[in-house]
């Protein structure tokens, strides 16, 4: 079991290595930095701006530049921001944060709906039911993102029902407990509602093929023959036999509810990671724009190793290979 684990996580660091490798090298060479910006003011001397590019290295070969960085990476402080003279760490952390908390409530409720909806579609495979939610869902799976989180805006624009945007409210910190824990979920309604509704309509497609493909297995229909009930049919044995696919999707899934988050959070003032790294760019802060990269790597390869977790919980004949029992 050790040694399959030790496996993948030797992987992930391995990516991780070539992704800071990647980002490093393509952000650093991309024309123009923070300090150009500043040339622009004639109240900063050449001397001073000569100055600074020797403090930040940024006169330096890249491959020194890279080990530098590296070395404030071990030491958890991930290069330093030229926007906010302050290291990388510390402001990632706390955006970072905020869009793992919308993340993986998103996840949750995404995963929540799907399974069910899946299932039901493929109990009723063909027929108008599972037209209806094929319809549905191919509807879903053209409507761009950007479009959704905008229209889900303009409602709550229009209705005054929810919050428009932000995390919480301008008088969060004189509410009690239950205040804030109630207003923190009603700004949260409209950035899940909005990650939700994109991935869904993938999310019921997969459930729906990977249970369909197994309704005809043979010891299905001899639990049928038994005269074990429906339900207990297709959410015990059905979803269980079609699991390995499933929890494979998990882990892209998570992907791809962090990259949607991203820009739901652009869209809707949510402040996490997707301004913090917009605003870096177009500032060229690139320790900034380079940490964000890797922490959302980062967190996409958290999501696949939570999956090989459930896998190997899942499927005994992982745990034989791998000498478990």
């Amino acid at each position: 079991m050790m040694r399959y684990f030790l496996r993948r996580l030797g992987h992930a660091f391995l990516m991780l290595i070539g992704v800071s490798l990647l980002s490093f090298f393509f952000t650093t060479l991309a024309p123009g930095n923070y300090l150009d910006e500043m040339r622009l003011d004639p109240q900063i001397a050449p001397e001073t701006l000569a100055a600074l590019r020797a403090q930040y290295q940024l006169d330096q070969p890249l491959p020194v530049r890279y080990v530098s960085w590296l070395n404030s990476l071990i030491h958890g402080k991930m290069g330093f921001s030229f926007a906010y003279n302050s290291p990388v760490a510390p402001l990632l952390m706390v955006r970072a944060r905020n869009t793992l908390l919308l993340t993986i409530i998103a996840t949750l409720f995404a995963w929540g709906l799907a399974l069910p909806l899946g299932v039901w579609s493929a109990e009723h495979l063909g027929r108008l039911p599972d037209r209806l939610l094929s319809w549905g869902t191919a509807v879903g799976l053209v409507l761009p993102d950007l479009a959704l989180a905008l229209g889900l805006l303009l409602l709550a624009v229009k209705t005054g029902w929810l919050p428009p945007g932000g995390m919480v409210s301008v008088h969060f910190e004189s509410f009690s407990l239950l205040h804030k824990v109630g207003d923190l979920l009603r700004h949260m309604i409209l950035p899940v509602t909005a990650l939700v509704l994109s991935s869904l309509p993938l999310l019921v497609r997969h459930v729906r093929a990977a249970v369909a493909d197994v309704l005809d297995a043979p010891f299905l229909l001899a639990a049928k023959g038994h005269g074990i009930p429906k339900r207990r049919l297709l959410y015990r044995y059905a979803l269980r036999a079609a699991a390995n696919p499933l929890i494979s999707l998990f882990g892209f899934s998570v992907g791809t509810l962090l990259s949607g988050s991203l820009l739901v959070e652009v869209v809707m003032s949510w402040p996490g990671l997707g301004p913090f790294l917009l605003e870096a760019i177009l500032a060229r802060d690139l320790y900034v724009v380079i940490g964000g990269v890797l922490l959302s790597t980062l967190f996409l390869l958290g999501g696949n190793f939570l999956a090989d977790v459930f896998l190997y919980w899942a499927d005994p004949r992982i745990r034989k290979e791998n000498g478990a029992g």
